[in-house]
């Protein structure tokens, strides 16, 4: 399997899809496979390459935030509202088009639960709308780069928004799981990095992963890319960028860098490090029907799709039972019922021209 694994990612290189690429598949301890470079006319892609995973940290904070219901820090159904006072009183647009104005009180408060299954009423606002404009004006909407502002001043503009839905009666993606980090920051009296650190990476045996790559470790961070047409444009070079180094602000809602090693230990103890119960709802649909509606995400993104715990899940067809993730920046990861575990990173924005190298990864059969 490393075979195809490697043919695959070779034939991308080749094509100038991507610069290089690192990724794993299969059952037990599969081989790490690395191909390319770290940046165009740079030095070969490491297979212990730390890399921007982006989305794929929701999995990590679901179950760091997980691990806090199992101490008896926080209930699945408890308000976060102790602990996240800015979202205390929310108001709710009386349709996602609606004047910002234009709204109803809330009538219950955001969980935990409304933020690990993207049902707290914040999210990506896909069409032009009062509340998209005033998104992108707060700097709130969800880019490739991570968020400009520090955590806390990051959740007082978000508050100063209402929801799209009222809380748990809907689906819209990524914001929730911002809130999460800094929900789990609050919680622990520390910033995320450091819990994160603590009660899994440090455990886990995970050194490349966090929320920065240290000042020692930058020689294995490569170059990141967007593709303009049929070419590459940089968009951050090779060991620097906004991951570069400790960060000057608190970014317990930011996103994680890891290596395909790493996250392969963290999807392989997952079962060990939650309870059967939270390992069940965290891989398995917890969105109501009626709540999967067309301009939640891209078109066909519910066809046979559901959402667990940070993760996405497949409820049909062949690969019914399959759940896993992608990240924006051209990182996708799986895991199938029998355990097999299929990991991919490259460092080019997902689009038109990586998202076939995504779908044709997903589609060889583990070994």
């Amino acid at each position: 399997m490393a075979s195809a694994l490697e043919d695959l990612l070779s034939r991308h290189v080749e094509a100038g899809t991507v610069p290089g690429a690192v990724g794993l598949l299969g059952l037990d301890e599969p081989a790490v496979v690395a191909v390319g470079v770290a940046a165009v006319g740079g030095p070969p892609l490491r297979t212990d390459a730390i890399v921007r995973i982006q989305s794929m940290t929701k999995a990590v904070t679901a179950v760091g935030a997980l691990r806090l219901v199992e101490a008896g820090r926080v209930g699945l159904d408890d308000s976060v509202e102790a602990w996240l006072p800015e979202l205390a009183d929310r108001r709710v647009l009386t349709s996602p088009g609606a004047a910002l104005d234009d709204t109803v009180p809330a009538v219950r408060p955001i969980t935990l639960r409304h933020l690990l299954t993207n049902g707290s009423g914040y999210g990506m606002a896909l069409d032009d709308s009062p509340l998209a404009r005033a998104m992108a004006a707060s700097g709130l909407e969800a880019g490739a780069q991570p968020w400009s502002a520090a955590a806390d001043a990051w959740l007082a503009a978000l508050a100063e928004l209402p929801l799209v839905f009222q809380p748990g009666e809907g689906w819209r993606y990524h914001h929730s799981f911002s809130v999460l980090g800094i929900l789990v920051s609050r919680l622990t009296g520390r910033p995320l990095a450091e819990h994160l650190t603590e009660d899994l990476f440090g455990p886990l045996g995970m050194d490349g992963t966090g929320l920065w790559v240290p000042e020692a470790k930058l020689d294995r961070l490569p170059a990141a890319y967007r593709h303009d047409g049929e070419r590459l444009v940089e968009t951050e070079p090779a060991g620097g960028g906004p991951y570069a180094g400790v960060p000057g602000t608190d970014v317990s809602h930011g996103e994680l860098v890891s290596t395909a090693g790493d996250y392969h230990r963290f999807l392989s103890a997952l079962g060990s490090l939650i309870s059967p119960e939270h390992h069940r709802l965290m891989i398995t649909d917890q969105v109501r029907p009626e709540h999967k509606t067309p301009e939640d995400f891209f078109p066909g993104f519910w066809d046979g799709m559901g959402w667990g715990f940070g993760v996405g899940v497949q409820t049909e067809g062949a690969r019914r039972g399959r759940w896993g993730w992608s990240g924006g920046q051209g990182t996708d990861f799986f895991v199938d019922p029998d355990g097999a575990i299929g990991i991919l990173l490259t460092q080019v924005e997902l689009g038109e021209h990586v998202w076939p190298l995504v779908q044709e990864f997903q589609a060889l059969r583990p070994g």
